[in-house]
């Protein structure tokens, strides 16, 4: 019965996907959390270290986008295709998936390695920061196929119920880039290119498992050739739903290239670096809310394709209600140990002092982002597509990127471009939320109509 999320309590089935998530996650974030951690405390070049890591996010975000296009587009479909019992439509979802991904990745590979130099520069590069993220960027891109592999069925293995096989995905790779990542970068003194080679050696550990379940005798869908042949309409139908996810990171990627653009006008080199270190503390702290939101959305579909309305809402309820407890509570830690929370990523004190009062100002306003992941989250479960298109949008390149550009040159400097975020939570999220709430959550059926 684990497999049927049309049993038992609601809000049990959204944590029995959540938590292992959320230790996948947590383990997939120290894939580069633990590169910058190590990489931020290199003798003398730790700091330029750490900003040409900083350069470099946005075209890692840019791959990203494309792994939640194809599967987190995917992943909805094949939930309510589940809970509609519609199996042999379920397994051709995985299929085009598959496929999809792993073509996208080697066009992604060969276009980035190509423009990579123009890139960097355009993404605010200098002369001295530009060697360590080229450095970094051109090993790390010949793990394209497996980071998006990885990730992007791993939402298959999750939807079909097994959570603990899912965070074992990540556990493997993550487990290997821990150890690789201290003999790559100091034992054989490789520096920034040895944290490269060892994110993408397990990379790669991570996608050979995630692969391998489909061919094996636990999973309830396989990977077939003839699933693999490509029907435009089915595609159509997992970019639609992915395109959401696809914008969020898009702009993430949009965002981080003009804020690094920006703070290097404004505040030189050590300014990105304070970003870099940033957006590292913001990935740590929204994990959680992601987990409970990515854990919600197979739990909320299935109910949807199962006609099963009353635990539709119920699993909406539950899912804004402890997200915005969680983050109250993050926001919290975040204010009261800023110091100590930039310390983890650099030994230098001028990036710990400056890193500590942008963090103040970025994080304000932090539990209003359980609104928007509440109401992106309900609208993608529930393949309402154009509204949750519209409000990653609204976010990020409505709000925040003009935000960026304008505020340092009212007079705010490089805080205006910590302060553009916040401002985007707070419009944002009550956006999103009041939106969904109106337009979707009140019209659900109270009652659970399944028959």
């Amino acid at each position: 019965m684990k497999n049927d999320f049309s049993q038992g309590k609601v809000w049990k089935n959204i944590l029995a996907q959540s938590v292992p998530l959320l230790f996948a996650q947590l383990i997939q974030l120290l894939y580069n959390v633990v590169d910058r951690i190590y990489i931020g405390h290199l003798p003398d070049i730790g700091d330029m270290a750490l900003t040409g890591i900083g350069l470099a996010f946005p075209l890692t975000t840019f791959i990203a986008a494309f792994t939640n296009l194809f599967g987190q587009g995917g992943t909805p479909l094949f939930s309510i295709a589940r809970g509609a019992k519609e199996d042999k439509r379920a397994e051709k979802i995985l299929g085009q998936s598959f496929m999809l991904l792993t073509v996208s990745s080697v066009i992604i590979c060969i276009l980035c390695m190509i423009f990579r130099k123009p890139v960097l520069y355009l993404f605010g590069a200098s002369d001295e920061s530009y060697v360590y993220a080229d450095a970094y960027l051109k090993i790390y891109l010949l793990g394209t196929t497996f980071s998006m592999l990885s990730t992007g069925l791993n939402g298959f293995i999750n939807a079909q119920g097994f959570p603990k096989t899912g965070m074992l995905t990540i556990f493997i790779g993550a487990a290997l880039n821990l150890v690789l990542d201290p003999i790559f970068i100091f034992a054989l003194d490789m520096g920034i290119e040895g944290a490269a080679i060892a994110t993408v050696i397990s990379q790669a550990v991570s996608a050979f498992w995630a692969v391998s379940f489909f061919f094996g005798k636990r999973t309830l869908f396989r990977i077939r050739k003839t699933s693999l042949i490509p029907d435009f309409k089915l595609i159509k139908s997992i970019t639609a739903l992915g395109l959401s996810g696809f914008i969020v990171q898009g702009t993430n990627c949009m965002v981080q290239a003009v804020c690094t653009r920006t703070l290097r006008e404004f505040g030189g080199d050590m300014y990105v670096g304070v970003m870099t270190v940033i957006n590292s503390v913001r990935d740590i702290f929204t994990l959680p809310i992601q987990s409970l939101t990515g854990g919600s959305q197979p739990v909320i579909g299935y109910n949807y394709g199962a006609k099963k309305y009353a635990r539709v809402r119920s699993g909406i309820k539950f899912m804004a209600l402890v997200g915005i407890a969680y983050t109250m509570v993050a926001w919290v830690v975040v204010l009261a140990f800023p110091h100590a929370i930039v310390s983890i990523f650099t030994s230098d004190e001028e990036l710990i002092e400056l890193g500590a009062h942008a963090l103040g100002i970025y994080f304000f306003g932090f539990c209003f982002m359980a609104l928007q992941f509440t109401g992106q989250s309900s609208f993608t479960a529930l393949r309402c597509t154009k509204r949750a298109i519209f409000f990653s949008l609204l976010r990020k390149a409505i709000i925040v990127v003009p935000l960026t550009i304008m505020l340092p040159r009212l007079g705010m400097g490089a805080d205006g471009v910590f302060t553009a975020e916040p401002i985007s939570n707070v419009v944002g999220g009550l956006a999103c939320f009041t939106t969904m709430f109106f337009t979707l959550y009140r019209k659900i059926p109270k009652e659970d109509l399944a028959t």
